[in-house]
């Protein structure tokens, strides 16, 4: 479908709003807000908050302090935003057609980074001015151009009503970096009565006018809080009175990057953050590290948990020390449909000539929590794949002056109009 031009001067419009204002995991309470406002005045029924999430499932839930913070910046806006203040920022949008057919889900997910927008003159956003205005956090990942997809969709489908059949779900995920915010929307049952399901990413190994049918290898992946509790003593006076964290932490960190490999597939495992002590004759009671382990399949990864367990338990008897670990986040590995996958290959290599259509991509890359969308519709007999949208980006996901190319959205937002016409189309 040819997109006419106001629409997509209005797409980057709002696109740029997003982008200008990004809202790390849990705490897209401005975002929702758009969200839900564009959607509603479209005509979708809603669903939000805790009617899509589970709260049992969800992780990496933020600190009071951290939603203090950010309301008292968004009350510095001067916008009206009525909801979602509690954090949980999900959201489904349903269009039913009232006539018989299948039910068709897209994700859409909303969250930013904790990383710093570049200032330099020659990043795109900074020179045109809409880089972040909320210091420390980025959309460094493209789900600000997600997010105008999934509003871009469903305007589109809003237009074509009266063409399509059955129910066309449209779901806005929060916190998918650290893999934290589709499990709880999967528990809800957001897609138990999905026919096919499809997720999609812009960017990553697909360049501007490419679209990656269907990607496969992303890795399982488990993210960990790990908290060391010893005992503080005087280092000249009384070292042996103490429980050195610090000392426990720094071998503990080895041990998990001495973890042997799997046969069944390759493995990961960082340690992104490690504080410990306070002061330079005080033997350290406490220590806290960030960290995360991936694996090819969910075999690998959950061996590697164990292993870090098993760590831990050597590490307490070693050093006198309590460690508790937190999962904070995780993602699974998935095969997608096969069927689906050459189906809409074959769809989009008819309808757009221009664009260099690929079947599929299986690179070893990062986690998505999609995963668990694709996972739960496939072991219902049902069909889900998770597709790339290409656009050129000079610098790499999750760096400060990373950016996409804003046409290339046009391209994903015409190619899931043309999916959803074809399993939903009269």
């Amino acid at each position: 479908m040819e997109l006419d031009n106001a629409f997509k001067d209005s797409l980057i419009k709002l696109r740029r709003n997003l982008h200008a204002f990004p809202e790390q995991g849990f705490l897209e309470i401005r975002t929702a807000n758009i969200v839900k406002e564009n959607l509603t005045s479209l005509g979708y029924e809603i669903k939000s908050g805790l009617e899509v999430m589970n709260k049992d499932y969800l992780m990496g839930y933020p600190s009071e302090e951290a939603f203090k913070a950010h309301i008292d910046k968004l009350n510095q806006l001067n916008e009206a935003l009525p909801d979602f203040k509690d954090g949980y920022t999900g959201i489904v949008a349903t269009l039913d057609t009232n006539k018989p057919g299948p039910t068709i889900a897209l994700r859409f997910d909303m969250d930013a980074l904790p990383i710093t927008e570049s200032e330099d003159s020659n990043h795109y956003p900074t020179a045109h001015g809409f880089s972040s205005k909320n210091h420390g956090s980025m959309h460094a990942c493209g789900h600000d151009v997600h997010t105008t997809i999934g509003i871009g969709l469903a305007k589109l489908l809003m237009d074509h009503k009266t063409e399509l059949k059955g129910i066309i779900k449209l779901i806005f995920q929060p916190a998918e970096e650290g893999v934290r915010g589709a499990k709880s929307m999967v528990e809800s049952g957001v897609v138990d009565d999905v026919d096919y399901f499809i997720g999609s990413h812009i960017g990553l190994n697909a360049k501007s006018n490419e679209i990656i049918t269907s990607v496969k290898g992303f890795l399982a992946s488990s993210k960990l809080d790990v908290e060391i509790q010893g005992v503080s003593s005087h280092a000249g006076a009384k070292p042996q009175d103490g429980k050195n964290a610090l000392l426990a932490a720094a071998t503990f960190v080895q041990q998990v990057y001495a973890i042997e490999r799997h046969e069944q597939g390759a493995s990961r495992v960082n340690v992104g953050t490690l504080q410990a002590g306070s002061g330079r004759n005080v033997i350290a009671d406490k220590a806290y590290l960030q960290m995360e382990v991936r694996g090819e399949n969910n075999i690998v990864n959950e061996f590697m948990i164990q292993r870090v367990y098993d760590i831990k338990s050597g590490i307490e008897a070693m050093f006198g020390v309590k460690i508790n670990i937190t999962k904070v986040g995780e993602a699974i590995s998935i095969e997608p449909s096969e069927n689906m996958e050459q189906t809409i290959y074959s769809l989009l290599k008819e309808k757009f000539p221009k664009l260099n259509i690929i079947p599929n991509e299986t690179t070893p890359s990062g986690s998505e929590d999609a995963t668990y969308y694709i996972d739960s519709v496939m072991r219902n007999g049902k069909d889900a794949i998770y597709m790339n949208i290409g656009s050129d980006h000079e610098y790499n996901h999750h760096h400060p002056k990373f950016d996409v190319k804003e046409h290339d959205m046009f391209n994903g937002i015409s190619c899931m109009y043309e999916i959803v016409k074809l399993y939903n189309g009269n």
